[in-house]
């Protein structure tokens, strides 16, 4: 049986400095090269990845922004969008105003992908923009109201704040939209003490990315091997064949893992995909 491999980005493949390391690139690469079938399932977006991952052969389309969209990695091409409904987009940005936050607007404009900023409110938001504008992401611009955004397609609405402030905030976002919406709530591991809320559409989570996917590249009768390490992975680790978390992963999220392996520091997504496609590559072997 072939086995597709999918994981997530930070805290899980990436070391905690959020790059890719010397020894799973070169890993990665080469297990490429003899055929394997890896992709990645992110809340980052495709530009984003492009930077992190560059000189990775994959076959498979990465899933961008929880599965908003599913891209082509090298030339950034949407396969598939799942955006948010532009009265659903109007409602909760007004929500999220009588708040007292502002959000950061992602989305496709028929074109390129944009991300939309006014004001910048908190030092967790200026981490965030100083962080992408120092990466030189071409995708980030400011604009005079918010709204003018909304005649794109929207695929994500983040809040940057304290964490109670959010939680709130998702209650109340929860309560009016909830079988319209994806929500996620995170601390950002690189600027501890802010916490993120970002809304999709409800189409837009990695299990219906992955199984999406899946049918499109001819691969039902894989094994699904996923690895995360937080609550926003949760709904791939229930669709897996295998779910596993890394040491470091939240607690709610091994609670659904299969098995747990060493943390995103040791390179271990790679080592387990190293020795588990080894494996199977022996056993197919030995079987003809």
């Amino acid at each position: 049986m072939n086995t597709v491999y999918v994981s997530d980005l930070d805290g899980t493949l990436l070391g905690d400095n959020a790059i890719l390391s010397a020894f799973s690139k070169k890993i990665i690469c080469e297990l490429l090269h003899q055929g394997l079938q890896f992709t990645i399932a992110s809340a980052r977006s495709v530009v984003s990845m492009q930077v992190i991952l560059k000189d990775l052969n994959l076959r498979l389309p990465v899933i961008e922004f929880n599965g908003a969209f599913i891209s082509d990695l090298d030339f950034g091409r949407h396969e598939i969008i799942n955006s948010i409904s532009p009265f659903v987009v109007e409602s909760i940005y007004q929500i999220i105003l009588e708040f007292g936050c502002v959000p950061f607007v992602s989305s496709f404009n028929g074109t390129e992908d944009c991300a939309y900023y006014k004001d910048v409110i908190n030092d967790g938001m200026r981490w965030y923009l100083s962080d992408r504008l120092t990466s030189k992401d071409r995708r980030w611009r400011t604009i005079a109201d918010l709204r003018h955004s909304f005649g794109d397609q929207v695929v994500c609405l983040t809040v940057i704040s304290y964490a109670r402030q959010l939680l709130e905030l998702q209650s109340a976002i929860i309560e009016r939209h909830g079988t319209n919406v994806e929500t996620h709530l995170m601390e950002n591991q690189y600027s501890p003490g802010w916490y993120w809320l970002t809304i999709h559409d409800r189409k837009a989570t990695k299990d219906q990315a992955i199984q999406t996917l899946v049918e499109n590249y001819g691969l039902e009768e894989s094994e699904i091997v996923v690895f995360g390490d937080q609550i926003n992975d949760i709904k791939m680790f229930k669709i897996a064949n295998h779910a596993i978390a890394v040491a470091n992963a939240d607690a709610e999220l091994k609670r659904y893992a299969t098995l747990e392996i060493g943390s995103n520091i040791e390179d271990s997504v790679v080592k387990y995909i190293h020795q588990n496609w080894s494996k199977n590559m022996l056993l197919n072997r030995t079987v003809t």
